[in-house]
């Protein structure tokens, strides 16, 4: 019996080099951790193709298993985790594939403290199909609502509206009864987008971002998955009391604004860290996206399902921008 596992190993070089490579693990070299998981699926994730491309600052040690998401099945628990063998699980943040092997393997091993339950409803695929980009949906509807933004206010506008966060932003405001208007660079996926619940589909490209404090306010609230100066643009055209979720930073980390919306309008920036979540809310989110949060139509999100060994591929098409939606990846196929 083979006692090894496949993994997607990433290991820095000399003069900054970045080797990927599939390998395979035994079970005294998968970590640190008391909880041991059979993984059945992973997702590819903007995060994880900086981290596979060396894009970004990204991986913490090296070598290291990426894949920030994870979900299968518990092999291993202590007593006191309340975890059983067979128990279906998922881990998303907390350092996997960061600081800490991550899912791009077909098996993990974490702290208890980081393992959440799946909830009645999901498996580990649909719990995939959601990963990291759809915890971040959930945890942007929490901050809007916790911000008392309502429906009633008006429209919600969600920047990089074709990618994994910005989709399933898309489907789960829709689903909350928001009406939302989209942006995206990508004109041959704008009917796609459409089908998500947008009601406009706006192209970044010709959007007149303006160069005053302030502008005509057009949306209720915002969801910024780009950074750079379209969140700078948002600042600027987001209604009095109006909330800006920022989320990501695909168009730069950089923001050039003034205190002027903040101080004339009310418009506060709030921000979502899905990695440093407390997780006795994590598992809550969880929850609310097996009930009253679940995205409808998500196999209608997932565009690909893909092997271990085509990761790195998908990782360059992704930062490339020809990648849409979420990404599955069958870590045993």
């Amino acid at each position: 019996m083979d006692a090894t596992f496949p993994a997607l190993m990433i290991r820095d070089e000399v003069a900054g080099s970045r080797r990927v490579q599939l390998t395979r693990l035994a079970a005294d070299e998968l970590g640190e951790g008391d909880v041991e998981v059979a993984v059945h699926y992973s997702a590819l994730n903007y995060k994880d193709a900086l981290g596979i491309t060396g894009s970004g600052r990204v991986l913490r040690n090296s070598p290291l298993v990426g894949g920030i998401d994870a979900a299968g099945e518990v092999v291993t628990a202590p007593a006191a985790s309340g975890l059983r063998p067979g128990d279906a699980v998922l881990v998303n943040g907390c350092g996997l594939g960061e600081r800490h092997h991550g899912g791009f393997a077909a098996r993990i091993r974490v702290p208890a403290g980081w393992v959440v339950p799946l909830p009645a409803g999901m498996d580990p695929r649909s719990a995939m199909i959601l990963g990291t980009a759809g915890f971040t949906a959930a945890l942007v509807l929490q901050r809007l609502r916790d911000n008392h933004q309502t429906p009633q206010m008006g429209p919600v506008v969600v920047t990089g509206a074709s990618g994994g966060v910005g989709s399933l932003t898309v489907r789960l405001l829709t689903a909350q009864g928001f009406e939302v208007v989209a942006v995206s660079a990508k004109p041959a996926l704008h009917d796609w987008i459409r089908s998500l619940g947008a009601v406009k589909v706006l192209d970044r490209r010709g959007l007149p971002l303006g160069w005053r404090p302030l502008e005509s306010a057009r949306w209720a609230g915002a969801v910024d998955t780009l950074g750079g100066e379209t969140l700078a643009w948002l600042t600027r055209t987001v209604a009095e009391r109006g909330n800006i979720v920022a989320v990501g930073l695909a168009g730069g980390a950089d923001l050039r604004t003034t205190v002027m919306p903040f101080i004339l309008r009310g418009v506060a920036l709030l921000g979502v860290s899905a990695d440093h979540h407390p997780q006795e809310d994590r598992c809550a989110v969880w929850r609310r996206l097996d009930g009253d949060w679940a995205i409808p139509g998500l196999e209608q999100i997932l565009s690909e399902e893909i092997a271990l060994g085509e990761v790195p591929a998908a990782s360059h098409r992704m930062l490339a921008g020809e990648t849409h939606g979420r990404i599955l990846v069958d870590v045993n196929r």
